[in-house]
């Protein structure tokens, strides 16, 4: 039976390394590696404890019931913020995203609304503006986008989005985990 796939996904579930891994479990990044790929076959007491860091039990990993990812998210499952004072609104589309790889959100701005400002970080942003005409602050650089135009940027500089139009702007916003 081929368990390396399982074990790979498993593991980036929990947002480990194969370095990461094989401190917690005694091993070389090597070895965790080739059982990825099916290449080595683990003892039973390594395999144990290999599912004991990953959080699964034996029977979790050997059921052969796959459970349905949720895809589909609807309007009840959205999360709303909105900041008076900096005049903005956050909708978060997609409930705890802020726990996954991506963050999507849908961002109104009030005239003359500014979204928080971000520290440097390793994330990568992609925004597509849907309404208005926005300001993207990027270290000494600025950038200006509207309505049907996107914006894609690697979060290196301190950054913040803010409406330069009269009138509301809106943008679906989707930031990468920062791995700082």
């Amino acid at each position: 039976m081929l368990i390396g796939n399982k074990i790979k996904n498993l593991r980036l579930k929990k947002g480990l390394t194969q370095e990461e891994l094989g401190e917690r479990t005694d091993l070389s990044k090597g070895y965790i590696s080739q059982l990825e790929r099916d290449l080595s076959s683990p003892s039973i007491d390594t395999f144990f404890n290999i599912l004991e860091v990953l959080g699964c039990t034996p029977k979790q990993f050997f059921d052969e019931e796959e459970r349905e990812q949720k895809v589909v998210y609807r309007e009840e499952d959205q999360t709303e913020y909105k900041d008076d004072e900096k005049g903005y609104e956050i909708t978060w589309l997609v409930p705890e995203s802020n726990e996954m790889e991506m963050e999507p959100i849908w961002l109104t701005l009030e005239e003359n609304g500014e979204f928080k400002q971000f520290e440097p970080s390793l994330s990568e942003t992609f925004a597509y503006v849907l309404k208005g005409h926005i300001m993207i602050q990027l270290g000494k650089h600025t950038y200006y986008a509207k309505a049907g135009e996107s914006i894609y940027f690697h979060a290196s500089h301190q950054h913040q989005v803010s409406n330069v139009h009269n009138g509301i702007s809106e943008l679906i916003l989707v930031a990468t985990e920062s791995y700082l």
